[in-house]
């Protein structure tokens, strides 16, 4: 039976170009499209591009490999280039693929009204911030209180999406080997009344962050590039989720080749 794909673009001209040469290619050799059950999502753009393919497809990951085309800089997700695009059609068409699975963050967000919860997965990171003023909460960690927060927010990335916001912030560059989370702050406050660790912490897989807000304003999440604003959370609980991001690899491009060409270049 052939493999079913679908092919995901960033919706430039250079993109919907690109998209449609892989469709093109892979109809050729007897692939079949399909948006809902495809078995490989091919998405072209970059590395945004990507997490919205994923979160199209988070529902059946399992079932689900992903392959990325850059048509812009060189992407953490993206590892095509488009003068290769006829080269990965024959390799999803020929070739079998080494599967490579990343670890994911589940977010748990529970609400005052009694039993209402939420439940997100993120690829690079969650963030948590107010919409006013600074963000006050306890930081619990595997049931107890390790801190109260106050400052701008918190930002709880995968390793994957430890390149992303969470190195702006200062946090560490995590290889996505590694099933962890990590914890890192957004302009703290520390005096003599009010102390956070000020460190970005990284806890393994075992190990739960709930945030619990203090302060009655409405709290700004982000999952990825998705964004949510309610003043009705009574927690937001973080953890490694016990489903992975599996991407479809045709030839190796380690993870450190990655950091290095997208941070210090050649």
């Amino acid at each position: 039976m052939n493999m079913k794909y679908d092919v995901t673009s960033r919706g430039d001209d250079t993109s919907n170009e690109i998209a449609e040469l892989i469709r093109k290619g892979l109809n050729e050799h007897q692939l079949q499209q399909d948006e809902q059950e495809p078995e490989i999502v091919i998405s072209v753009g970059g590395d945004g591009t990507l997490l919205e393919a994923f979160h199209k497809h988070k529902h059946r990951l399992q079932h689900t490999c992903f392959v990325g085309v850059h048509t812009g800089h060189l992407g953490f997700y993206a590892d095509w280039i488009p003068d290769e695009a006829e080269k990965l059609v024959i390799h999803i068409a020929k070739t079998p693929f080494q599967v490579v699975e990343y670890p994911l963050l589940e977010v748990t967000v529970r609400y005052h009204r009694a039993g209402s919860s939420d439940r997100h997965l993120a690829l690079n990171e969650c963030t948590v911030k107010t919409t006013e003023g600074s963000l006050v909460c306890n930081v619990e960690i595997k049931g107890e209180v390790f801190e109260t927060f106050r400052g701008d927010g918190l930002c709880i990335s995968t390793p994957s999406g430890s390149t992303a916001y969470n190195k702006a912030l200062g946090g560490a560059i995590l290889h996505p080997s590694l099933a962890s989370m990590q914890i890192a702050e957004m302009a703290s406050i520390n005096n003599r009344v009010y102390r956070t660790i000020g460190s970005p912490l990284v806890l393994p897989e075992h190990h739960t962050c709930l945030l619990k807000p203090l302060n009655d304003v409405s709290m700004q999440m982000t999952i990825d590039h998705y964004s949510l604003v309610n003043k009705d959370i009574e927690s937001i609980q973080c953890r490694v989720s016990d489903e992975y991001v599996r991407f479809a690899r045709f030839r190796p491009f380690p993870f450190w080749k990655r950091v290095k060409e997208s941070f210090i270049g050649e």
